[in-house]
């Protein structure tokens, strides 16, 4: 629950700077001189950019949530089988073999979401957070052409 209030606080503050930022563009471009227009103009970019960006994650973590909830139901959620250091963090020796394993299973079902879903857990276990959200993503989109 802490992680989705920081998510929606961090959201917030977002929104808030693109409301800020947007009204900074629109005060450029009423000055109505060449240079102030087209700074206003390319002040206007960023913040529509940025709600782009946001909403193209939250889409992302609203389906990835939805997979693991259904994921839960089924009792497939990975188990958290990995070794870790006296200060709590994962062992990286055990995230490689967790993740091998993982990796074998969706070679295995290549079409199947849920070795995709566990093969981004182990993914971002050993701390490869790009290819950890482009294996989410397969999921997804496994999981939305099975619907």
């Amino acid at each position: 629950m802490g992680a989705k209030i920081t998510y929606a606080v961090t959201a917030a503050v977002l929104v808030v700077y693109f409301v800020l930022v947007g009204s900074r563009g629109v005060m450029l471009i009423q000055a109505g001189t060449v240079l102030t227009v087209t700074f206003g103009v390319a002040v206007l970019i960023l913040p529509v950019i940025g709600l782009w960006f946001l909403w193209k994650n939250t889409e992302f973590v609203r389906k990835a949530n939805r997979l693991a909830a259904e994921l839960d139901a089924e009792g497939g959620l990975p188990v958290d089988e990995l070794k870790r250091t006296p200060g709590g963090r994962i062992d990286r020796d055990s995230a490689d073999e967790v993740f091998a394993k993982r990796k074998a299973e969706t070679e295995a079902a290549p079409d199947d979401w849920r070795s995709w879903f566990r093969l981004a857990v182990a993914y971002h276990d050993a701390r490869d957070t790009p290819r950890a959200r482009k294996a989410m993503q397969r999921a997804i989109a496994l999981r939305e052409a099975a619907r």
